[in-house]
């Protein structure tokens, strides 16, 4: 069964840190693209950070830049956030980029983050 299961959100402080981490099960997670993407009460799905499949090339959304690092190790993907912003507050998804290949398209089922003071 194919399966992205993502952890590590929760309630941090503004200028804090977490960490969050996406598990692939059941595919060969290693050669697909893979991405984080946020989604915050009444806006529409962004991508925020991807990564190919070999690490080489990485891409973030300009409002992350130089805060956020993604970065991938077998079958996990990570999403490092830094300086964390109350407008950071969304639902962050992983996603495996199957269409890029021909495939079908895998997402997880998603982790809060809750920015506040």
């Amino acid at each position: 069964q194919v399966q992205l299961v993502e952890s590590g959100g929760g309630l941090v402080q503004p200028g804090g840190s977490l960490r969050l981490s996406c598990a692939a099960r059941g595919f060969t997670s290693s050669s697909y693209p893979m991405s984080w993407y946020r989604q915050a009460p009444g806006k529409e799905r962004e991508l925020v950070a991807y990564i190919t499949s070999n690490s080489v090339g990485t891409n973030y959304v300009d409002s992350v830049k130089g805060r956020f690092t993604i970065s991938r190790d077998n079958a996990m993907v990570y999403l490092q956030m830094n300086s964390l912003k109350p407008e950071d507050t969304a639902v962050y998804y992983c996603k495996a980029e199957g269409q890029r290949l021909g495939y079908r398209d895998y997402w997880g089922q998603g982790t809060q983050v809750t920015v506040s003071s």
